[in-house]
């Protein structure tokens, strides 16, 4: 009864016109920004912080939501249309959903990804639904030094998840855990790294930190866009094909809906995991109906099951992943960790006590996910052709409009140049991190956790007066430390090496 109750007072806060109309356009621009291929959701989120000050905490929340999902939505489009994923999860997409275009069977490739999404992201949000109030109940277990040592669970698991060489993503995560400590330490007073050049000793606007924004926007939003200017302008552009029947026929029906189903269970699974998400269930739904389909498959030949499996897997980690942000205050992926800046602007503080403290905004969430779906799924399979006449704005018009709007909301941070020539430092950052291969999102992960690290850190040991064995003789903390220590291990095992690369490879 009492998940009924919490339902309906979720949907009344929900069906408000203030909040469907931020829910519409949420999901509007996160399918738009997911149908242009280089600008994705993170970036996206990142350039719309500043615009959350003026809104409620739950408008604003619904809104940032519907474009991550969204996103996953849109993404599909341009991976199946043109073999250009607009988001990085639909990647494996493209594979087979480019080559049905190819066949003449786009229409059926597109209602597939839309319907899969569609009942991949209503199986996520009743899953929150479902297990966020226990694992609520379960967090308020949690003290610093379990708090400390789920935070090291995550970053080694946002190491051991992330596509691409190990090494890059220790590096990235140990990165972001020292970009975390340029600030003032708040105990001592004494401005950290002040005896080194270029820190908080030379610039004062530094001794409060390096805002969050900053680097988002700039590792994500100018760094994606260099990246793409740097491409040869032949890749850039598009072509559009006229996409007619949308509906699958009955073949097409029977072959994807247990990929639908194996991509949902997948991707809410492996969407609560610290740097999952949707990116590593689309990976992990192709691997497997590829291994399903055998050597009998037509995978990489148009195979409708390598559009549906991926596509709900994605849907699913994007919904589920929200689990450990509200329950926990601990984001699994970098979208989240935007998430939980957004929440932090807000005055919220992320956690167990969201639930409680504001019952209409955790609730309220969650039922416009419903809401969201059902209006994705409206949207994205009679729009498909305003979203193909899109792709034909010429990106020479397109990315000085978006470094405009970049500028802008960075300098309305804190009406401050600073921040905007830090942003320009960022973005060469990011642009070097795109041609050395290295994931930026362990970056953003190490950052935002690095502070709250440090935190449960030092409270444990001021709690067990400087003994370091209260993390191993806690049962919970210890049970967490052992489970990152697994996961090492597990990793490095040369079986498991060697599917992770291929996981990964598939996807190329």
């Amino acid at each position: 009864m009492d998940l009924i109750n919490n339902l309906a007072l979720g949907f009344g806060v929900a069906f408000t016109l203030n909040n469907l109309m931020y829910a519409f356009f949420g999901c509007v621009l996160g399918t738009l920004i997911g149908v242009l291929p280089g600008l994705g959701p993170v970036a996206t989120i990142a350039m719309l912080l500043p615009s959350i000050y003026a809104l409620d905490a739950t408008p604003a929340l619904i809104m940032l939501a519907g474009i991550y999902y969204g996103a996953q939505y849109g993404g599909s489009t341009t991976a199946i249309l043109i073999n250009v994923p607009g988001e990085s999860s639909s990647v494996v997409t493209a594979i087979d959903g480019y080559q049905m275009a190819r066949q003449g069977r786009a229409g059926a490739a597109l209602a597939a990804a839309g319907l899969g999404s569609f009942f991949a992201g209503c199986v996520g949000t009743i899953i929150i639904a479902a297990f966020a109030p226990p694992l609520t109940e379960l967090a308020f277990k949690f003290g610093p030094a379990e708090y400390f040592s789920l935070m090291v669970l995550g970053l080694i698991g946002a190491v051991v998840l992330a596509s691409g060489s190990l090494v890059k993503a220790i590096s990235m995560i140990i990165l972001g855990l020292l970009l975390a400590q340029i600030n003032t330490d708040v105990i001592s007073g004494v401005p950290r790294y002040s005896e080194l050049p270029f820190t908080t000793l030379n610039f004062p606007e530094l001794t409060d930190g390096i805002g969050f924004v900053v680097i988002a926007m700039g590792v994500f939003g100018f760094g994606e866009i260099i990246a793409n200017l740097g491409q040869p302008a032949e890749h850039r552009e598009v072509f559009t094909k006229e996409v007619k029947g949308l509906w699958p026929t009955r073949k097409d029906f029977q072959e994807a809906w247990p990929a639908v189903l194996r991509g949902t269970t997948l991707g809410s699974l492996l969407g609560v995991l610290p740097g999952g998400g949707a990116l590593l269930a689309s990976f992990a739904a192709y691997t497997v109906e590829k291994k399903i389909a055998g050597p009998n498959g037509r995978f990489g030949k148009g195979d409708i099951r390598g559009v549906a499996g991926p596509e709900s897997a994605n849907n699913a980690g994007a919904q589920t992943s929200f689990i450990p942000m509200l329950t926990l205050g601990i984001p699994p992926n970098a979208v989240m960790a935007l998430m939980v800046g957004a929440m932090t602007i807000k005055g919220i503080q992320p956690g167990p006590q969201v639930m409680t403290s504001n019952p209409e905004l955790f609730w309220g969430l969650i039922a416009s996910m419903w809401v969201g779906n059902a209006m994705l799924v409206i949207l994205n399979l009679p729009l498909i052709g305003i979203w193909i006449k899109l792709l034909t704005v010429p990106y020479r018009f397109l990315f000085p409009a978006i470094t405009l709007f970049c500028c802008i909301g960075t300098y309305t941070l804190n009406n401050n140049n600073f921040d905007v020539y830090m942003t320009a430092i960022f973005a060469v950052v990011g642009y070097l991190f795109y041609k050395l291969k290295c994931e930026p999102a362990p970056l953003l992960l190490g950052f935002i956790l690095g502070p709250m690290m440090e935190e449960n850190l030092r409270r444990a040991l001021l709690l067990s007066r400087g003994d370091w064995s209260t993390f191993a003789t806690r049962p919970l903390s210890a049970g967490l430390l052992v489970a990152s220590a697994l996961l090492i291990v597990v990793v490095l095992l040369p079986s498991i090496k060697n599917k992770r690369e291929v996981a990964f490879q598939d996807a190329d």
